[in-house]
């Protein structure tokens, strides 16, 4: 749902990376290369990425009021 502020695994903060992620996959860069650029080496914070589901804005539609 929301990134998490470190990496379970490691303790890595990534958080403040996942922007930056995402707007230059959907620009049609290679995730692979990007999470290099970002300085994400290790196979958690990878994996942390790549396997991420933003649903923040699905979920929020049904709030209680």
């Amino acid at each position: 749902m929301i990134i998490p502020i470190r990496c379970f695994s490691c303790g890595k903060p990534v958080a403040h990376l996942w922007e930056t992620f995402k707007k230059k996959v959907e620009v049609g860069e290679e995730p692979g290369k990007v999470l290099t650029e970002l300085g994400l080496e290790r196979y958690c914070c990878r994996a942390l990425f790549l396997g991420h589901t933003d649903l923040i804005e699905q979920i929020s539609k049904f709030k209680k009021s």
